[in-house]
């Protein structure tokens, strides 16, 4: 027997109850609201919404994001692009740099079969994105990206940019695309009047860049960044044209512990099914769902609707302990959810998605995008 012979973790038309675990779930439901919310939130501001799925790795969402309006998606590495192009995903922005050759030359044949952008901050990935474009007869659009106060990759200030701009000015096959300007640290900052502040200098630093570079003359077409945490601020900002929230189609732990207005508000759809496999002896509850179902460098997950703590992760197993002394220790074969604390790497640790409608299997995905970090 090999892994082909082992039996899915459920079918179509299966009641909850029956998928195996632990097992990745989406509530099909509060989804769909989650995706209308933001495509909403967005269109109400008049700026392109560019989800990115990093967040997800699925191109069954990538689509349904695309359909409901947004311009395309935004992937972190460039294989991670593969699967959505394959999929019939057509606008492509790989929010980071890339320096190895063997990556510029895969991203300039992808753009062959889809538009891609990709970032920059040093005149060195220019000349390698424009030796590899030139090769493969494609064309790239390129966003300079700044740092607006997370201090990992960007330039400082409009001076930086423009001499990044007259370096890719030198290359036909590349284009000026605009300015990305993301804060990641402040997404998670609990406070919302902290999380404000925070977005707002950052909205304020790249402002001054944009204003830099029109008094010399350079128009900037986009600027993209932002985060689920951010996006509220940041669709009005008015400084950014395309904002990359990713997260809000799930709500993990994480960011379901920040505090939120009512209107931008996203529900929790993303949960773990997991099973009770032992009572230690009727002092504990262990679940079969541990390190290797879900990630937590976020923090342990939540049991949902449930009067538990996860208290303790090891590689197969979850320990839980019950709330108060007069809460019961679970039977042998109870089923939880769990909300998992970080979505991004817990997708990453699953082949599939099991979407359900109400307490029933409507739809498996692939979580296609696994494992392609290169």
């Amino acid at each position: 027997m090999n892994r082909a012979d082992l039996p899915p973790a459920a079918r179509v038309g299966d009641p909850l109850d029956g998928v195996d675990t632990p097992a990745l779930l989406l509530d099909l439901d509060a989804f769909e609201r989650n995706v209308a919310r933001m495509q909403a939130a967005a269109d109400a501001a008049g700026v392109a919404l560019r989800p990115h799925a990093k967040a997800h790795k699925c191109p069954a969402i990538a689509l349904a994001q695309v359909e409901r309006g947004a311009v395309g998606i935004c992937c972190q590495k460039v294989s991670e692009a593969l699967p959505f192009v394959a999929a019939g995903v057509r606008d492509i922005h790989v929010s980071n740099e890339i320096v190895a050759p063997a990556k510029a030359a895969l991203l300039a044949r992808l753009a062959l079969h889809a538009r891609f952008s990709v970032c920059v901050d040093d005149a060195q990935q220019v000349e390698l994105l424009a030796s590899a474009t030139a090769a493969a007869g494609s064309r790239l659009d390129v966003f300079v990206e700044i740092n607006v106060g997370q201090d990992r990759c960007g330039v400082d200030g409009a001076d930086a940019v423009q001499r990044l701009l007259d370096a890719i000015a030198a290359h036909g096959e590349l284009r000026f695309a605009g300015l990305q300007a993301y804060q990641g640290s402040l997404q998670h900052l609990r406070g919302h009047a902290e999380r404000r502040a925070v977005a707002a200098r950052a909205a304020a630093r790249a402002a001054d860049v944009v204003a830099g570079l029109a008094r010399a003359g350079v128009a900037c077409p986009v600027v993209s960044g932002g985060g689920s945490g951010s996006v509220e601020f940041d669709l009005v900002s008015g400084v950014y044209t395309e904002v990359q929230p990713g997260s809000y189609v799930f709500m993990d732990g994480d960011y379901g512990r920040n505090e939120y207005t009512d209107s931008l508000r996203f529900e929790h759809a993303l949960f773990l099914a997991t099973t009770v496999i032992s009572t230690g002896g009727g002092e504990r509850i262990i679940v079969d769902a541990g390190l290797k179902s879900l990630a937590v460098d976020s923090g342990l997950p939540d049991v949902w609707g449930a009067a538990y703590d996860y208290v303790a992760a090891s590689d197969e197993h979850g320990t839980l302990r019950p709330r108060g002394a007069t809460t019961p220790l679970l039977p042998l074969g109870a089923r939880l959810l769990l909300v998992p604390g970080h979505c991004d790497p817990t997708l990453n640790l699953h082949d599939e998605l099991i979407g359900l409608r109400g307490s029933t299997v409507e739809a498996i995905w692939p979580v296609a995008a696994r494992g392609l970090s290169r």
